[in-house]
């Protein structure tokens, strides 16, 4: 199960992946900016493929950062933004702002990015931001609405680093790891326009029930600043190009399925959804292979990508993955022939020190022999709790990109 892995994340290197992708350098200056948990390993990709003077500033997760010559890398808080995150986003857009006509903005944006590139809208404070922030973490909301908020409570994202720029040429290179690869989304957009609206983020906060404080409540009432729209002249020599997606990744693990004579299947590439309800589709699918040879014979390996949600209901440990994992493991209840791994490629799985974990056929035995009780692990969210007692979560570190979860369901 560790091959597909390493698959996966190996096809998501911007070592390998990012040179293909740069833009010819111009007669102007050429800045680098970026933000992401991939953001300092493509700068370093950038240095690697480019010769002559480059400069800039990339922000990404603590503990997410590599060496480059000439392009700073600053490190800052993920998934809620801190001060060190609102200074070098803050730093990137004053780049932007001092580049015209015949000058490249070179964005390198990657998952993350948007908790990291946290510069906060006139008015707003970032101790408001990292409320809101925590709030939409545990309301269950999917990224696209988490993100649409934060474009309209910061003055960078959602297009207006882009604009920013102008007149000067905008070329963003991402990383995925977003549902259907959508720009706006990737790091919500800082250099894409954006169709959401202010009247869009106020009917997400009714949906969750957000208790913001009146400053932005009126920020979102007042809706004096829109971000820019398709259309909008100052982002019309931006360009966007991926490098990597979920998919890509899936790709390459389905080969190297093949070529140990295991049949994969590929189910999608952004599930979403309740990671345990997640679990309850891949449990049942898992089960019909094995018992009916349908939708395909075993061995098949049954692979998935998309980030789930969790909703927190309980005090433990574990992020979406540990989650998912153990409602599978419930689900399956001991099923003969089943194993799954779940990581998230970043490595680092919610806010824990694993990318993932595994399950086995005989998980629930081993955990029942050790007093370890599955369900009420489930009903607590102590995914993490549930595997590290069984020695079965895996631990990559930083991988330095980010295209989003990995699922695996082997049956035999």
């Amino acid at each position: 199960m560790n091959d597909v892995f390493q698959a996966a994340l190996a096809v998501a290197d911007p070592a390998r992946s990012l040179a293909a992708h740069l833009p010819v350098r111009p007669a102007g200056r050429t800045v680098v900016v970026g933000a992401g948990k991939a953001a300092a390993a493509m700068a370093a990709a950038v240095e690697a493929a480019w010769e002559g003077p480059v400069e800039g500033l990339v922000v990404t997760r603590y503990g997410h950062g590599t060496a480059t010559r000439s392009i700073e890398v600053v490190e800052a808080s993920h998934p809620v933004p801190d001060a060190a995150g609102r200074a070098a986003a803050a730093r990137i857009l004053a780049l932007a702002e001092g580049l015209g006509e015949g000058d490249l903005l070179l964005a390198l944006m990657s998952g993350g990015g948007s908790a990291l590139l946290s510069l906060p809208a006139e008015g707003v404070t970032l101790e408001e931001k990292q409320a809101v922030n925590s709030a939409l973490l545990r309301s269950g909301a999917p990224i696209d609405e988490m993100n649409c908020l934060r474009k309209h409570l910061s003055a960078i994202k959602g297009g207006r680093l882009a604009a920013a720029a102008h007149p000067a040429k905008v070329v963003t290179l991402a990383i995925s790891d977003v549902p259907h690869d959508s720009p706006t989304a990737i790091a919500s957009g800082p250099t894409v326009a954006d169709p959401t609206t202010y009247a869009d983020a106020r009917a997400i906060v009714a949906k969750y029930g957000l208790d913001l404080p009146a400053s932005l409540r009126h920020r979102l009432e007042a809706a004096t600043d829109e971000t820019p729209k398709p259309g909008d002249p100052r982002l019309a020599s931006a360009e966007y190009r991926l490098i990597a997606t979920p998919q890509m990744a899936l790709d390459a693990a389905a080969a190297v399925a093949r070529k140990a004579g295991v049949a994969p299947l590929i189910l999608g590439d952004s599930l979403e959804g309740e990671a345990r309800e997640v679990a309850q589709v891949m449990a049942g699918i898992a089960s019909q292979v094995r018992r009916h040879g349908q939708p395909a014979q075993p061995p098949c390996l049954l692979l998935s990508g998309g980030e789930t949600t969790v909703t927190l209901r309980g005090k433990g440990r574990g992020g979406r993955n540990a989650e998912f994992l153990l409602a599978l493991a419930v689900a399956l209840d001991g099923l003969p022939g089943v194993s799954a791994i779940a990581c998230d490629t970043d490595g680092i799985d919610g806010s824990e020190d694993n990318a993932g974990a595994l399950v086995l056929p005989d998980t629930l035995a081993r955990a029942a022999s050790l007093g370890v009780d599955a369900k009420a692990r489930l009903a607590d969210n102590d995914g993490y709790g549930f595997f590290a007692a069984l020695d079965d979560l895996v631990v990559t570190g930083p991988t330095l990109t980010n295209v989003n979860d990995f699922r695996a369901v082997l049956v035999v």
